[in-house]
């Protein structure tokens, strides 16, 4: 065998290596945010009580700082799938795609800005304008497309969203003002949480995330 094709061997095997090392990185990654999924609270003084705070997002984006924002979505549909095959749905999957939809858009923007630097600072700004990205994609979402989907499929009106949104904040009487006082601070606040907590984790996840 020459040289060159004894280098060409080593380099496949290195990157096999690499492509099952990132394999199982996804697959771990999408179990832990599956159970940690299964941890929900409601922020009853923002939201409605079926709005519900979970960390399955952490995994998520510590992927997608270590792996780049494909692998960030991959483990975020892999949560939601394993989260309707152990726990089924009772949105009839439109919360799943909610959730699916919504925890990319705080994801894949914070990994692209992570991926420019790999840094502390870096990792902040990007999770910074992920939580203001998922505030925006949250708003225009649920008010066009999830809590409608959601009325056909569970046969709620939509007026009765409103209508809880209201015993919370007299001042929610339409969708409009139901995203935009309800459900944008709940996603700031998740975005802000999630933000620090993987923060407060970096130095411990630094080799993770830097890929190395």
């Amino acid at each position: 065998m020459s040289q060159e094709a004894v280098v060409n061997k080593r380099i496949q095997g290195t990157q096999n290596r690499s492509k099952l090392r990132t394999t199982i990185q996804i697959a771990m990654l999408g179990a832990v945010a599956t159970v940690l999924m299964m941890f929900e609270f409601p922020l009853p003084f923002i939201a409605p009580p079926f709005v519900q705070m979970d960390f399955s997002e952490i995994p998520v984006v510590v992927g997608t700082f270590a792996m780049g924002p494909l692998a960030g979505i991959i483990i975020e549909l892999l949560k939601n799938l394993l989260h309707i095959v152990t726990h089924g749905t009772t949105t009839a999957g439109v919360g799943e795609l909610s959730n699916f939809l919504i925890g990319c858009s705080f994801a894949v923007p914070a990994g692209l800005f992570y991926k420019r630097r790999k840094t502390a600072k870096n990792a902040l700004i990007g999770m910074s304008v992920g939580t203001v990205t998922m505030a925006a994609v949250g708003c225009l979402s649920n008010a066009f497309v999830m809590f409608p989907l959601y009325s056909v499929a569970m046969g709620i009106p939509v007026d009765s969203f409103i209508a809880m949104g209201t015993k919370i904040n007299p001042a929610i009487n339409n969708m409009v003002t139901f995203v935009l006082l309800s459900m944008v601070p709940f996603n700031l606040i998740k975005g802000v949480m999630i933000s620090g907590i993987t923060m407060l984790s970096y130095k411990r996840l630094k080799v993770l995330l830097k890929g190395e």
